[in-house]
C-alpha cells in the first residue's frame, strides 16, 4: 500500500485536495468560493495591473 503524498499550501488552503470523477467534472476538498477569496487577495491578476479604469488597491470585501 503506497501513501498518498500531500503538497505543501498556505495554512488557509490546509486540506484541500482536487479529483476528476469519471464523468471529468473537478471535485475539490474545499469550496471554489473560499478559493477564489484566497486567490483575490493573494496573487496578482497580470491582465488588470496596467489598467487604468479600474482600482485595483481598494479589493476589500
Amino acid at each position: 500500500m503506497t501513501k498518498k503524498k500531500t503538497a505543501k499550501v498556505n495554512p488557509e488552503l490546509e486540506g484541500f485536495d482536487v479529483n476528476v470523477d469519471s464523468f471529468g467534472e473537478i471535485k475539490t476538498s474545499i469550496d471554489i468560493d473560499k478559493i477564489n477569496d484566497f486567490l483575490n487577495k493573494n496573487v496578482e491578476d497580470k491582465k488588470l495591473k496596467d489598467r487604468e479604469d479600474l482600482d485595483l488597491g481598494n479589493q476589500s470585501k
